[in-house]
């Protein structure tokens, strides 16, 4: 296996990915998984690869992905920020695209926390006055 040529991570909601980009073809393997295998929604595959369609390197280079934590749309998202910082590395002339259509900014929201007394972070039990 090749030595990565950029190693970056991406973070979204509770996923956290660790992106390795190498020279190839544009093959995309995350946990030792194919990428239509992963990801079996057409919306996260067309997600993830938006960074290397914006800067036509689709098939220029390999991604090697771990991804842990979180669930399909963080993991996606998290991959892709990952992706976009990669991508940023090896070519600073790619960055005024990726920031017009907001890759490289972190989706920092996050599941509000329970308070305690309610059922959820807002959602109180029913009131009954009598």
């Amino acid at each position: 296996m090749t030595t990565p040529l950029t190693q970056t991570t991406g973070r979204r909601k509770e996923a956290v990915a660790r992106v390795m980009l190498r020279p190839g073809t544009g093959t995309i393997t995350i946990n030792k998984r194919a990428f239509d295998n992963y990801f079996t929604s057409a919306t996260h595959r067309q997600m993830v690869m938006e960074p290397m369609r914006l800067t036509d390197t689709v098939e220029t280079y390999d991604v090697v992905a771990t991804i842990e934590g979180g669930g399909m749309a963080g993991q996606a998202g998290a991959l892709r920020l990952g992706i976009a910082r990669s991508l940023l590395e090896l070519n600073e002339e790619v960055r005024p695209t990726l920031k017009k259509s907001g890759l490289l900014t972190r989706d920092s929201r996050k599941k509000e926390t329970k308070k305690y007394g309610l059922k959820k972070a807002r959602k109180a039990p029913q009131y009954s006055k009598r």
